[in-house]
């Protein structure tokens, strides 16, 4: 286990213990701190975090769930390397469920909700600062999904956003001026009332990105 990440939980989190155990081995595995093929020794850990194994092993059965580990019989959890078919599985599954999620959502909008989306892709379009772009990015995604009476649905693309640091994206060049465009576009389509429409502008949203992510890896592998 990487010996130069200090691993940390906040005392002030309202959370169950084995949440927040994930959240932050969520974090260290998502900024490279743990490396894929890494295995990760649960006394390690726990003693790290000063819990007990318990909270430890229901975090990594979760992040075995978001595909961030394998769980391999004898050897523990592994730091799972993300594919190219990784990607298109993440994002083709996110194009299609966002979309139904905004669908739903956009009927149960309210001013106050639109008005969030405006103030969202103004500050992203003004930004300057990558982490604040992020932040926002995160943000208008969630806040697009919010009013989904579909539970159930909200979760598994919770997870999906999980099983993939959404950060990266941003990274690939020209990405942060194609989302603003497109961010717009589908907070004109929620302004008209037209559900159908953001649904359509989200899709194509994420599997342009998710496009993007591929042809990025692959060329990275070249």
């Amino acid at each position: 286990m990487s010996r130069k990440y200090e691993l940390r939980l906040e005392s002030h989190e309202l959370d169950t213990l084995h949440i927040k155990v994930c959240r932050v081995l969520r974090e260290a595995i998502l900024r490279g701190h743990f490396q894929p093929g890494e295995r990760l020794v649960q006394e390690e850990l726990a003693s790290s975090l000063g819990v007990s194994r318990m909270p430890v092993r229901e975090a990594l059965r979760k992040l075995e769930t978001e595909g961030l580990v394998i769980i391999e019989p004898h050897r523990g959890a592994i730091v799972k390397s993300l594919s190219v078919e990784d990607i298109q599985e993440i994002y083709g599954l996110r194009a299609q469920f966002e979309r139904m999620a905004v669908e739903m959502s956009v009927e149960h909008m309210s001013q106050d909700d639109i008005q969030q989306l405006e103030e969202l892709v103004v500050a992203m379009e003004q930004s300057t600062d990558s982490t604040v772009f992020i932040e926002c990015n995160i943000e208008f995604h969630r806040l697009l999904i919010s009013r989904c009476t579909w539970k159930r649905l909200v979760t598994f693309i919770e997870t999906l956003w999980n099983g993939f640091p959404q950060q990266t994206p941003q990274m690939l060049s020209d990405q942060t001026e194609k989302s603003n465009k497109e961010h717009r576009q589908i907070l004109d389509a929620i302004k008209n009332g037209d559900a159908a429409e953001a649904g359509r502008l989200v899709h194509g949203h994420i599997k342009r990105t998710g496009d993007n992510l591929v042809k990025s890896l692959q060329e990275s592998l070249q």
